[in-house]
């Protein structure tokens, strides 16, 4: 690794955890700590904002960023294979940002990295949910963020009718297929609903808290348990 790449990639290790230890960096660059030290110390002479000391850790302080100008081929060309594929599947309060930011990206890429990005090979069809589908998911998924109750009426695998009031816990893609996962107020239990297949939605003017036994990491946990 050339030494420029390696500090870069410093930096980037170091901002994206509350303290790394000269061990730690070593390990993951391949590198001997002594080598560490040395590049830390290159970087904060070069006014990077690192504090801490050998022996104790290192973290970035707060506001310290740098552009996207560092994207090699290989990740600018991840970044429009995920756009590309999830852009027809997301709410048009996700879809569109997605645009407006890979199209920021691109506009201050290297042109080597640019080029291999818009050549890239991968697509996926246009059409994706229609405009009812995508603003119910874009009300579940800000209720979500928000902390507020739903109460939904719900059509059941066996075209049942059922009205719940519900605390949601996030939303989930299955290929052709999006899920809401909740704590449901009326069963005392977890369930999944098809977003497709949910009639009405209503926000209520309620907040709730995470309470124990109750939120989505329990819900996984019981799931993992239970496979």
């Amino acid at each position: 690794m050339r030494r420029a790449d390696r500090l870069f990639q410093i930096v980037q290790l170091i901002r994206g955890r509350r303290l790394s230890t000269a061990d730690f960096l070593a390990a993951r660059l391949e590198v001997s700590p002594r080598t560490v030290y040395r590049d830390v110390a290159a970087l904060q002479q070069q006014g990077v904002p690192i504090e801490g000391e050998a022996g104790v850790g290192y973290r970035m302080r707060a506001g310290f960023d740098l552009p996207p100008l560092m994207f090699s081929k290989e990740e600018a060309q991840a970044l429009v294979a995920v756009v590309r594929l999830a852009r027809p599947q997301l709410d048009r309060g996700l879809g569109e940002p997605a645009e407006a930011a890979l199209s920021k990206i691109m506009a201050v890429l290297p042109p080597a990295a640019r080029a291999a990005a818009e050549s890239l090979a991968v697509y996926a069809p246009l059409s994706g949910m229609d405009a009812a589908m995508s603003e119910r998911l874009m009300q579940l998924r800000e209720a979500t963020e928000s902390r507020c109750l739903l109460r939904l009426q719900y059509l059941d695998l066996s075209d049942a009718p059922t009205e719940r009031r519900v605390r949601p816990l996030g939303c989930f893609f299955w290929g052709p297929v999006w899920t809401f996962a909740a704590w449901c107020e009326l069963r005392q239990d977890f369930r999944s609903f098809r977003v497709d297949r949910i009639q009405a939605l209503e926000l209520l003017d309620e907040r709730f808290r995470d309470e124990p036994g109750k939120t989505l990491v329990d819900m996984q946990r019981r799931s993992a348990q239970e496979c």
